[in-house]
Protein backbone atom coordinates (compact mmCIF):
# COMPACT_ATOMS: atom_id res chain seq x y z
CA UNK A 1 0.00 0.00 0.00
CA UNK A 2 1.38 3.30 -1.05
CA UNK A 3 0.91 6.11 2.27
CA UNK A 4 1.20 9.21 -0.73
CA UNK A 5 1.42 9.35 -4.27
CA UNK A 6 4.58 8.68 -5.70
CA UNK A 7 6.64 9.97 -9.16
CA UNK A 8 7.02 6.51 -10.64
CA UNK A 9 3.33 5.17 -10.15
CA UNK A 10 2.21 9.01 -11.63
CA UNK A 11 4.19 8.31 -14.72
CA UNK A 12 2.88 4.78 -15.00
CA UNK A 13 -0.64 6.26 -15.28
CA UNK A 14 0.21 8.59 -17.74
CA UNK A 15 2.39 6.48 -20.07
CA UNK A 16 1.77 3.18 -19.32
CA UNK A 17 5.18 1.89 -18.52
CA UNK A 18 8.66 3.27 -16.66
CA UNK A 19 9.67 6.44 -18.27
CA UNK A 20 13.39 7.85 -17.15
CA UNK A 21 14.17 11.93 -16.70
CA UNK A 22 17.68 12.42 -18.60
CA UNK A 23 19.28 15.86 -17.46
CA UNK A 24 19.88 18.46 -19.74
CA UNK A 25 23.20 20.97 -18.77
CA UNK A 26 22.86 24.34 -20.09
CA UNK A 27 25.38 27.29 -20.28
CA UNK A 28 23.73 28.98 -18.32
CA UNK A 29 23.22 31.52 -15.06
CA UNK A 30 20.00 33.23 -13.56
CA UNK A 31 18.79 36.82 -12.78
CA UNK A 32 19.84 36.40 -8.96
CA UNK A 33 23.49 35.67 -10.03
CA UNK A 34 24.23 38.30 -12.54
CA UNK A 35 22.83 40.93 -11.16
CA UNK A 36 19.56 41.23 -12.87
CA UNK A 37 18.01 40.76 -9.33
CA UNK A 38 20.91 40.35 -7.05
CA UNK A 39 24.55 38.73 -6.79
CA UNK A 40 26.11 36.25 -5.39
CA UNK A 41 22.82 33.84 -6.47
CA UNK A 42 21.39 31.51 -3.03
CA UNK A 43 23.49 31.35 -0.38
CA UNK A 44 23.11 27.44 -0.64
CA UNK A 45 24.29 27.37 -4.87
CA UNK A 46 27.21 26.34 -5.49
CA UNK A 47 28.81 26.88 -8.68
CA UNK A 48 27.71 23.47 -10.27
CA UNK A 49 24.13 24.49 -9.53
CA UNK A 50 22.07 21.17 -8.94
CA UNK A 51 23.00 19.01 -11.91
CA UNK A 52 25.75 16.76 -10.72
CA UNK A 53 24.98 13.82 -12.87
CA UNK A 54 24.61 16.13 -15.72
CA UNK A 55 26.87 16.13 -18.48
CA UNK A 56 29.45 19.35 -19.47
CA UNK A 57 26.94 22.24 -20.55
CA UNK A 58 29.75 22.33 -23.63
CA UNK A 59 27.99 19.29 -24.89
CA UNK A 60 25.02 19.47 -27.49
CA UNK A 61 21.08 19.18 -26.53
CA UNK A 62 20.72 16.37 -28.87
CA UNK A 63 24.07 14.48 -27.73
CA UNK A 64 23.53 14.94 -23.89
CA UNK A 65 20.09 12.87 -24.63
CA UNK A 66 21.48 10.44 -26.57
CA UNK A 67 24.37 9.59 -24.44
CA UNK A 68 21.87 9.24 -21.24
CA UNK A 69 19.67 7.36 -23.42
CA UNK A 70 22.36 4.77 -24.23
CA UNK A 71 23.28 4.32 -20.40
CA UNK A 72 19.70 3.90 -19.16
CA UNK A 73 19.04 1.33 -22.06
CA UNK A 74 21.54 -0.85 -20.97
CA UNK A 75 21.14 -0.60 -17.26
CA UNK A 76 17.47 0.07 -17.10
CA UNK A 77 16.16 -1.42 -20.78
CA UNK A 78 14.22 2.40 -20.90
CA UNK A 79 12.48 3.14 -23.63
CA UNK A 80 10.54 6.61 -23.12
CA UNK A 81 12.02 9.52 -21.37
CA UNK A 82 11.55 12.99 -20.44
CA UNK A 83 14.06 15.62 -21.32
CA UNK A 84 14.62 17.92 -18.51
CA UNK A 85 16.38 20.95 -18.66
CA UNK A 86 17.24 20.81 -15.02
CA UNK A 87 20.69 23.27 -14.30
CA UNK A 88 20.06 26.92 -13.11
CA UNK A 89 17.37 28.75 -14.73
CA UNK A 90 16.46 27.41 -17.86
CA UNK A 91 14.21 30.28 -19.08
CA UNK A 92 16.45 32.43 -18.47
CA UNK A 93 17.76 33.84 -21.94
CA UNK A 94 17.25 35.25 -25.28
CA UNK A 95 13.84 33.61 -26.60
CA UNK A 96 15.01 32.38 -29.61
CA UNK A 97 17.65 30.66 -27.75
CA UNK A 98 15.08 28.92 -25.69
CA UNK A 99 13.23 27.94 -29.01
CA UNK A 100 16.62 26.15 -30.69
CA UNK A 101 17.34 24.45 -27.47
CA UNK A 102 13.86 23.41 -26.98
CA UNK A 103 13.36 22.05 -30.45
CA UNK A 104 16.66 20.00 -30.47
CA UNK A 105 15.43 17.79 -27.26
CA UNK A 106 12.52 16.80 -29.26
CA UNK A 107 14.02 13.84 -30.27
CA UNK A 108 12.85 10.31 -30.88
CA UNK A 109 11.55 8.53 -27.67
CA UNK A 110 11.22 11.91 -25.59
CA UNK A 111 7.55 11.86 -24.55
CA UNK A 112 7.91 15.28 -22.13
CA UNK A 113 9.57 18.15 -22.07
CA UNK A 114 10.34 19.33 -18.46
CA UNK A 115 11.35 23.07 -17.86
CA UNK A 116 13.15 24.14 -14.61
CA UNK A 117 13.00 27.69 -13.64
CA UNK A 118 12.55 30.73 -10.99
CA UNK A 119 8.94 31.94 -10.22
CA UNK A 120 10.20 35.26 -11.41
CA UNK A 121 11.35 33.81 -14.91
CA UNK A 122 7.86 32.77 -16.12
CA UNK A 123 6.87 34.59 -19.29
CA UNK A 124 4.14 34.11 -21.80
CA UNK A 125 7.29 34.00 -24.44
CA UNK A 126 8.34 31.24 -22.95
CA UNK A 127 5.26 29.82 -22.77
CA UNK A 128 3.93 30.33 -26.06
CA UNK A 129 7.44 28.72 -27.18
CA UNK A 130 6.57 25.71 -25.17
CA UNK A 131 3.00 25.40 -26.35
CA UNK A 132 3.98 25.37 -30.00
CA UNK A 133 6.38 22.48 -29.40
CA UNK A 134 3.58 20.95 -27.41
CA UNK A 135 1.07 20.71 -30.36
CA UNK A 136 3.58 20.39 -33.06
CA UNK A 137 5.18 17.53 -31.30
CA UNK A 138 2.48 15.75 -29.39
CA UNK A 139 4.78 16.65 -26.21
CA UNK A 140 3.62 16.92 -22.50
CA UNK A 141 4.97 20.01 -20.83
CA UNK A 142 5.89 20.38 -17.36
CA UNK A 143 7.69 23.39 -15.71
CA UNK A 144 9.30 23.08 -12.17
CA UNK A 145 9.60 26.27 -10.56
CA UNK A 146 12.36 26.42 -7.29
CA UNK A 147 10.51 27.62 -4.10
CA UNK A 148 12.38 26.02 -1.26
CA UNK A 149 10.22 28.22 1.48
CA UNK A 150 6.77 30.02 1.21
CA UNK A 151 8.21 31.78 4.38
CA UNK A 152 9.24 35.82 3.11
CA UNK A 153 11.73 36.10 5.99
CA UNK A 154 13.20 32.48 4.88
CA UNK A 155 13.50 33.43 1.39
CA UNK A 156 15.30 36.69 2.40
CA UNK A 157 17.77 34.53 4.51
CA UNK A 158 18.75 32.61 1.81
CA UNK A 159 18.83 35.62 -0.74
CA UNK A 160 16.23 33.89 -3.28
CA UNK A 161 15.55 36.96 -4.75
CA UNK A 162 11.75 36.62 -5.05
CA UNK A 163 8.93 36.39 -2.49
CA UNK A 164 5.56 34.36 -2.29
CA UNK A 165 3.48 36.62 -4.58
CA UNK A 166 6.36 35.65 -8.05
CA UNK A 167 5.36 31.95 -7.01
CA UNK A 168 1.57 32.64 -6.99
CA UNK A 169 2.03 34.40 -10.10
CA UNK A 170 4.36 32.01 -12.06
CA UNK A 171 1.90 28.80 -11.45
CA UNK A 172 -1.36 30.61 -12.42
CA UNK A 173 0.17 31.75 -15.86
CA UNK A 174 1.70 27.82 -16.18
CA UNK A 175 -1.84 26.44 -15.10
CA UNK A 176 -3.63 28.99 -18.13
CA UNK A 177 -1.36 27.23 -20.78
CA UNK A 178 -2.36 23.89 -19.15
CA UNK A 179 1.12 22.48 -18.39
CA UNK A 180 2.04 20.34 -14.82
CA UNK A 181 3.31 22.45 -12.55
CA UNK A 182 6.57 21.01 -10.05
CA UNK A 183 7.56 23.02 -7.23
CA UNK A 184 11.01 22.54 -5.40
CA UNK A 185 10.99 22.79 -1.79
CA UNK A 186 13.44 22.40 0.89
CA UNK A 187 11.72 20.91 4.38
CA UNK A 188 14.53 21.66 6.85
CA UNK A 189 15.39 25.13 6.47
CA UNK A 190 17.01 26.57 9.53
CA UNK A 191 14.22 29.54 9.96
CA UNK A 192 11.09 27.45 8.94
CA UNK A 193 8.78 25.83 11.85
CA UNK A 194 6.98 22.94 11.71
CA UNK A 195 4.24 25.06 11.24
CA UNK A 196 5.31 27.11 8.32
CA UNK A 197 6.04 23.48 6.90
CA UNK A 198 2.02 22.78 7.15
CA UNK A 199 0.64 25.86 6.00
CA UNK A 200 3.22 25.65 2.98
CA UNK A 201 1.58 22.26 1.90
CA UNK A 202 -1.71 24.02 2.62
CA UNK A 203 -0.97 26.59 -0.16
CA UNK A 204 0.38 23.71 -2.54
CA UNK A 205 -3.07 22.01 -2.50
CA UNK A 206 -5.05 25.05 -2.54
CA UNK A 207 -3.05 26.27 -5.36
CA UNK A 208 -3.34 22.68 -7.27
CA UNK A 209 0.53 22.15 -7.72
CA UNK A 210 0.55 19.43 -9.27
CA UNK A 211 4.08 17.80 -8.42
CA UNK A 212 5.91 18.33 -5.47
CA UNK A 213 10.03 17.82 -5.17
CA UNK A 214 11.03 17.40 -1.59
CA UNK A 215 14.98 18.17 -0.52
CA UNK A 216 16.76 17.93 2.56
CA UNK A 217 18.82 20.60 2.89
CA UNK A 218 22.62 19.67 1.87
CA UNK A 219 25.34 22.41 2.77
CA UNK A 220 28.10 22.78 -0.09
CA UNK A 221 31.49 23.77 0.38
CA UNK A 222 32.69 26.93 -0.33
CA UNK A 223 29.03 28.95 -0.80
CA UNK A 224 27.79 31.62 1.47
CA UNK A 225 25.62 29.07 3.32
CA UNK A 226 28.60 26.91 4.13
CA UNK A 227 30.71 30.10 5.73
CA UNK A 228 27.76 30.68 7.83
CA UNK A 229 27.36 26.69 8.57
CA UNK A 230 31.20 26.49 9.55
CA UNK A 231 30.72 30.06 11.69
CA UNK A 232 27.86 28.26 13.52
CA UNK A 233 25.25 31.03 12.30
CA UNK A 234 22.55 28.26 12.45
CA UNK A 235 21.23 24.97 13.81
CA UNK A 236 20.30 22.14 11.38
CA UNK A 237 17.18 20.45 12.63
CA UNK A 238 18.27 16.83 13.93
CA UNK A 239 16.93 13.92 11.69
CA UNK A 240 13.80 13.32 13.68
CA UNK A 241 12.59 17.09 13.11
CA UNK A 242 13.22 16.23 9.65
CA UNK A 243 11.06 13.15 9.42
CA UNK A 244 8.57 15.12 11.61
CA UNK A 245 8.42 17.69 8.89
CA UNK A 246 7.93 15.13 6.38
CA UNK A 247 5.19 13.09 7.55
CA UNK A 248 2.89 16.55 8.37
CA UNK A 249 3.80 17.64 5.10
CA UNK A 250 2.24 14.65 3.26
CA UNK A 251 -0.59 14.76 5.12
CA UNK A 252 -1.98 17.81 4.87
CA UNK A 253 -1.19 17.53 1.20
CA UNK A 254 -4.18 16.95 -1.35
CA UNK A 255 -4.03 13.81 -1.96
CA UNK A 256 -3.90 13.82 -5.65
CA UNK A 257 -0.36 16.28 -5.78
CA UNK A 258 2.93 13.68 -6.70
CA UNK A 259 5.44 13.23 -4.76
CA UNK A 260 8.76 13.21 -7.25
CA UNK A 261 10.85 12.71 -3.91
CA UNK A 262 11.41 13.23 -0.13
CA UNK A 263 15.13 13.90 0.25
CA UNK A 264 17.87 15.49 -1.57
CA UNK A 265 21.14 13.92 -2.53
CA UNK A 266 25.10 15.73 -3.07
CA UNK A 267 28.41 14.01 -3.73
CA UNK A 268 29.82 13.50 0.12
CA UNK A 269 32.97 15.27 -1.02
CA UNK A 270 31.41 18.21 -2.52
CA UNK A 271 29.13 19.03 1.62
CA UNK A 272 29.90 20.30 4.65
CA UNK A 273 26.32 18.62 5.64
CA UNK A 274 24.29 16.22 4.14
CA UNK A 275 21.70 13.47 5.23
CA UNK A 276 23.22 13.84 8.91
CA UNK A 277 26.09 11.36 7.30
CA UNK A 278 23.01 8.67 6.58
CA UNK A 279 22.13 7.15 4.01
CA UNK A 280 19.47 8.61 2.11
CA UNK A 281 17.37 5.46 1.71
CA UNK A 282 17.75 4.98 5.77
CA UNK A 283 16.04 8.40 6.00
CA UNK A 284 13.14 7.55 3.67
CA UNK A 285 12.54 4.30 5.24
CA UNK A 286 12.11 6.07 8.61
CA UNK A 287 9.54 8.54 6.94
CA UNK A 288 7.40 5.46 5.60
CA UNK A 289 7.67 3.89 8.85
CA UNK A 290 6.52 6.50 10.81
CA UNK A 291 3.53 6.85 8.12
CA UNK A 292 2.75 3.23 8.52
CA UNK A 293 3.09 3.16 12.77
CA UNK A 294 0.56 6.34 12.68
CA UNK A 295 -1.50 4.51 9.69
CA UNK A 296 -1.50 7.82 8.46
CA UNK A 297 -1.67 8.59 4.55
CA UNK A 298 -1.65 11.98 1.94
CA UNK A 299 -4.24 13.84 2.45
CA UNK A 300 -5.59 12.42 5.60
CA UNK A 301 -5.35 15.81 7.20
CA UNK A 302 -6.17 17.85 4.40
CA UNK A 303 -9.71 19.02 5.38
CA UNK A 304 -9.09 22.92 5.23
CA UNK A 305 -10.38 23.60 1.35
CA UNK A 306 -13.64 23.94 -0.35
CA UNK A 307 -15.27 26.18 2.89
CA UNK A 308 -14.31 24.55 5.68
CA UNK A 309 -16.49 26.68 7.96
CA UNK A 310 -19.72 25.83 6.42
CA UNK A 311 -19.64 22.59 5.26
CA UNK A 312 -22.13 21.38 8.47
CA UNK A 313 -24.66 23.25 6.35
CA UNK A 314 -24.51 21.40 3.12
Amino acid sequence: MERYKKYSTYLKEIYGEKVYKMPINLPLTCPNRDGAIACGGCTFCGEVATGFESLENTIDVKTQLLTNMDRMAKRYKAKRYIAYFQNFTNTYMPVDEFEKYVYEACIDNVVEICISSRPDCIHEAYLDILKKVSEEKGLNISIELGLQSMKHETLKHINRGHTLAEFIDAVLNIKRYGFKVGVHLILNLPWDTKEDIIETAKVMSALKIDLIKIHSLYILKDTIMGNQYLNNEFIVDDVESYVDKVVNFIRYTQADITFQRLLGRAPKEDTLFCNWDMSWWKIHDMIEESLNDLDANQGDLCDYLGGKGVKKFV
